[in-house]
């Protein structure tokens, strides 16, 4: 990726833009670190005091008490700098991370009866079903690697966040359904259906 200042600067405008459109909407979006470059084939992340080794991370280290902030506030937060977008789950929203294979097959189950949920994905292949927040996943999602529940305490990135090797972009817009968030049991059911899918069986591109 190209980390020019230029390049961060394009991004701004659509960050910030994003994020006040989400705040308004009540979703608890927060500014996180971004990419600054890379060392020796590892990604630094700036909009802390220093560079960050992990990311993206909430800039604010007092992030939690910032959940709800109002609109013209989070306005604010990106006027000089393209912090990355992040929503704090456990607060309105949670998210399922899940693979892609997986991601794909869920989704198909999700559309075959009639609901639409919003997905984001990152470049590096995963899949975040966003949900309405409170749920623990299933025993059967809980004990597979490929299946982690965002909660309490946890962030997300969202589009258009930049990361170190491409940008999380909507797989499903959560404008497709209204802006309405399914129960988390609706996607846990889908991805249940997912995971017994015979091997082989092929199913269409979400």
């Amino acid at each position: 990726m190209d980390w020019s200042d230029s390049w961060r600067g394009a991004f701004r405008i659509e960050l910030r833009a994003e994020a006040i459109s989400l705040a308004y909407r009540g979703w608890p979006v927060l500014p996180g670190t971004y990419p600054a470059g890379s060392e020796q084939g590892v990604t630094q992340w700036a909009g802390r005091s220093g560079l960050e080794l992990h990311g993206p991370i909430p800039v604010h280290r007092d992030w939690v008490d910032r959940i709800g902030t109002r609109p013209e506030q989070v306005a604010t937060w990106w006027a000089g700098r393209s912090y990355s977008l992040l929503v704090a789950t456990g607060h309105v929203i949670d998210a399922i991370e899940v693979g892609t294979d997986l991601g794909r097959r869920a989704a198909v189950a999700l559309r075959s009866i009639g609901v639409p949920v919003p997905i984001a994905a990152t470049p590096s292949g995963r899949w975040m079903f966003l949900v309405k927040s409170g749920s623990k996943l299933n025993a059967e999602l809980g004990n597979n690697a490929d299946v982690h529940l965002y909660g309490k305490g946890e962030s997300i990135p969202l589009p258009p966040t930049p990361l170190a090797h491409g940008v999380v972009h909507w797989r499903v817009k959560p404008s497709i359904c209204g802006w309405n968030l399914p129960d988390a049991h609706i996607v846990q059911d889908a991805l249940v259906e997912a995971l017994h899918t015979p091997a082989g069986y092929q199913l269409e591109a979400a």
